[in-house]
């Protein structure tokens, strides 16, 4: 079955870093754009961060550019987001996912993990 895996979330105080994976299993996704996406309690999915199948074009959003980087490694089928100078707001569960267009929007991605929960706290 295809399947992808997030790690690394945790719990972590304000301007802490953090380092999420994202291993994808039972399909190659190389092809693919891969992207992040986080969910807090009553709120609605967002949009964090995309990267390219080239491994080099990438898209974030506003709330975390400059803060968040995305990358991949195609040959591990992986991809990872390393988030410094983290805030409360950033607190929620993180996914990743995998679509074949190169986009910011959540009805283009087709596959998602079961998420990793990151706590921004004191």
């Amino acid at each position: 079955q295809v399947q992808l895996v997030e790690s690394g979330g945790g719990l972590v105080q304000p301007g802490g870093s953090l380092r999420l994976s994202c291993a994808a299993s039972g399909r190659t996704f190389t092809t693919y754009t891969l992207g992040w996406f986080r969910q807090a309690p009553g709120k609605e999915r967002e949009f964090i961060a995309a990267i390219h199948s080239n491994s080099r074009s990438t898209l974030y959003a506003v709330s975390v550019k400059g803060r968040f980087t995305i990358s991949r490694d195609n040959a591990k089928n992986t991809v990872s987001l390393q988030m410094n100078s983290l805030k409360f707001e950033d607190t929620a569960v993180y996914y990743c996912s995998a679509s074949r267009y190169y986009s910011s929007t959540d009805r283009n991605y087709d596959t998602w993990g079961q998420g990793t929960q990151v706590t921004v706290s004191t």
